[in-house]
């Protein structure tokens, strides 16, 4: 990597700076998770999606302007088609790559993300046992998630974190199996509250609710947990365990609100920018790319003049109709 000297242009109206962006390579996914996308999808068609050469022109147009850190997300980035070569391509630039995947490539493609310049891994995983977890992912295998969480810790990536989002009768019981799975796989693990993305008519967002505080109350009874000031760049507030290295991490989009000190932007894999998690502010770099094809100065001007968009924060209403009828995989998980 080369040092970069550039100073950040991304401040919104709120004196927040972004230095942090989510980039979403596929809508596609091998997993169907209850939480994350209805059962029958139907995803978007080719001509719609950006191409891995304007995934790479995004991806550096934000790291001329000073964002740090770059993850990669869908659906599952890793079943998108050569993959590999946008995440070569992005791993020689100057920011810190990280990807988002439910860990069923991860067995054997866990050496190619290290040799291709992959810091850290985030690897989704709700439950520990097979026939729940089938249920809850209504496709996924647990054995081979597990086996690419262990192919992924033999390469020694910086950091590996496990994240379970907590459901009221779903998997709400499995708290300590979560943790204690994390601690004997020298791993971090985030619980995170359920956000409302999506109308799915099976799932009951409000009844499965399940607070960040809840989870850590049920941590509390076996591990004293220290709260610590350890960042990394994204929402997880981390406490450690004075007889482990692995770390628990609590993302609270309700209960803890964090709008507050957010520097983070996404970009969904049609190009749209958007600005929060939350709402639908955008802009469409999809247009300015196939417009201006090769034009860095334009896209880049797009992005700065997009942070005048980012809101002050969400407004989550588990009670109501979803406010954002996208799903989870559209957005970039």
């Amino acid at each position: 990597m080369t040092q970069n000297n550039k100073v950040n242009a991304l401040v919104d109206r709120f004196g927040r700076t972004v230095d942090y962006i989510r980039i979403s390579v596929t809508d596609r996914c091998d997993f169907r998770c209850v939480y994350c996308m209805a059962e029958e999808m139907t995803f978007l068609p080719h001509a719609q999606v950006l191409t891995l050469e304007e995934l790479e022109q995004v991806a550096a147009a934000f790291v001329s302007l000073g964002v740090k850190k770059i993850r990669l997300t869908g659906g599952e980035p890793l079943v998108r088609r050569e993959v590999i070569k946008l995440i070569q391509a992005i791993g020689k630039m100057d920011a810190e790559l990280a990807i988002t995947t439910n860990g069923s490539q991860l067995e054997k493609m866990a050496s190619e993300l290290k040799q291709a310049g992959v810091n850290r891994l985030n690897v989704s995983i709700d439950s520990l046992q097979e026939d729940r977890f089938k249920d809850m992912t209504r496709i996924g295998k647990l054995h081979k998630v597990i086996a690419g969480i262990d192919a992924a810790s033999a390469q020694g990536f910086d950091r590996i974190k496990l994240n379970s989002v907590v459901m009221k009768g779903r998997n709400d019981d499995e708290i300590m199996d979560l943790v204690n799975f994390a601690r004997d796989k020298g791993v971090d693990v985030s619980f995170i509250e359920e956000m409302p993305l999506g109308n799915i008519s099976e799932h009951d967002r409000a009844e499965a609710y399940c607070s960040s505080d809840e989870v850590r109350e049920v941590i509390e009874q076996y591990y004293a947990l220290q709260p610590t000031t350890e960042r990394t760049a994204g929402p997880s507030k981390y406490y450690r365990m004075s007889d482990s290295e692995s770390r628990v991490g609590f993302i609270s989009p309700h209960s803890h609100n964090f709008c507050s000190d957010c520097n983070r932007v996404r970009v969904t894999v049609e190009g749209r920018l958007l600005l929060c998690l939350g709402n639908e502010h955008s802009v469409d770099l999809r247009a300015v790319i196939r417009r201006y094809p090769g034009d860095t100065e334009k896209l880049r001007q797009a992005i700065i003049n997009a942070m005048d968009l980012k809101p002050e924060k969400h407004e989550f209403d588990l009670n109501d109709e979803p406010q954002i009828i996208r799903f989870m995989n559209m957005t970039g998980g």
